[in-house]
């Protein structure tokens, strides 16, 4: 891990997230590796592609 980039908060360094169905989905913030850098841009606000339960599509 470089000196500038730092655990992801989203996730907790984990790359995954998980809804509360206990399903798992990569982290849409790191897009995971766990780790975001200082130097990245952050995303615009966008809309996500959601299913009928919000769960994120590709």
């Amino acid at each position: 891990m470089s000196a500038h980039e730092f655990r992801c908060r989203a996730c907790d360094g984990d790359g995954l997230l998980m809804d509360d169905e206990k399903w798992q989905y990569t982290c849409t913030v790191c897009n995971g590796t766990g780790f975001e850098s200082s130097a990245s841009q952050r995303k615009t606000n966008e809309v996500a592609n959601v299913d009928e339960n919000n769960r994120i599509l590709d």
